[in-house]
């Protein structure tokens, strides 16, 4: 059976270095047998992927990548705190925030991004709770933010 980061690979991703978190908190906290990340935006290489609301200036598939961008970060933040991947047992829940024009309604759509790839990477144990909600404005404008809580 391949790992995590093996079916990452296959798909042509990598988990990224842990962001650097943009204000007074750590990217992920273990208690029990759990762990939560702190919202993860669409970084890659220090910078956000785009800046500006979904059905404005970013489009829904736009707001896709930038889903899966914060998945693998969160992935990262995972992985600093445990060492590998290998040691998760579920993918419980997945909470995505879409910044947003008041019109736009497809936010579980962008979610689904990150939930896709939780899906590819870990199979079964890859679904999860989710909540997709629509924001006005998320940090540094970006469109989508993604918090991610696993079983280990």
């Amino acid at each position: 059976m391949s790992t995590p980061e093996e079916r990452l690979a296959e798909l042509g991703l990598a988990v990224p270095d842990v962001a650097k978190p943009v204000a007074a908190y750590v990217p992920a906290v273990r208690s029990g047998s759990h762990v939560f990340t702190s919202g993860q935006l669409p970084m890659r290489d220090g910078h956000l992927l785009t800046t500006g609301k979904v059905g404005g200036e970013v489009s829904a598939e736009e707001g896709v990548e930038c889903a899966r961008q914060c998945a693998l970060n969160a992935l990262a933040a995972v992985r600093a705190e445990l060492g590998d991947l290998s040691s998760i047992k579920r993918v419980v829940k997945v909470v995505a925030f879409v910044a947003s024009t008041p019109d736009f309604t497809g936010q579980p759509g962008v979610a689904n991004g990150a939930s896709e790839l939780f899906g590819q990477v870990f199979g079964d144990a890859g679904q999860h709770a989710r909540s997709a909600v629509g924001v006005p404005v998320l940090p540094l404008d970006a469109p989508v933010e993604v918090e991610l809580v696993v079983e280990v």
